[in-house]
């Protein structure tokens, strides 16, 4: 009984760690930064979850785990570091694309909404 008992806690351990790293950011998670002279910039787990991205997709390769480590710059961006990485106009949206701004600059709380993306209205 007791090994069923230590195998069963084994699983339960192990399948947590595997699950937890399976999702960029948790789907319910956004995190916010200040920002600069565009504002806030909102980075949404969910949207790059379902993208398929897990953590290690840019940790720590693109971002070091620790908020704050580096300041993130437009020039960064266009240079291909950070966001710009895959936000080049290839793998996704352009950071050069001033009509693709509010991707990342959001006010009042705004949420990602795949019908403005994909031209469909509600």
């Amino acid at each position: 009984m007791m090994k069923k008992v230590v195998l069963t806690v084994s699983l339960l351990f192990i399948l947590s760690s595997i699950t937890s790293t399976l999702f960029a950011v948790p789907a319910d998670k956004t995190i916010t930064w200040a920002g600069g002279g565009k504002g806030q910039v909102t980075f949404e787990g969910d949207e790059h979850a379902e993208k398929g991205y897990t953590c290690d997709s840019c940790h720590p390769s693109l971002f070091q785990m620790q908020r704050g480590s580096v300041k993130i710059t437009m020039t960064s961006h266009t240079n291909g570091q950070f966001c710009g990485a895959c936000h080049n106009g290839k793998t996704a949206f352009g950071t050069n694309n001033t009509e693709e701004c509010h991707e990342c600059h959001k006010t009042d709380g705004q949420k990602y909404r795949k019908q403005h993306r994909h031209g469909h209205h509600d």
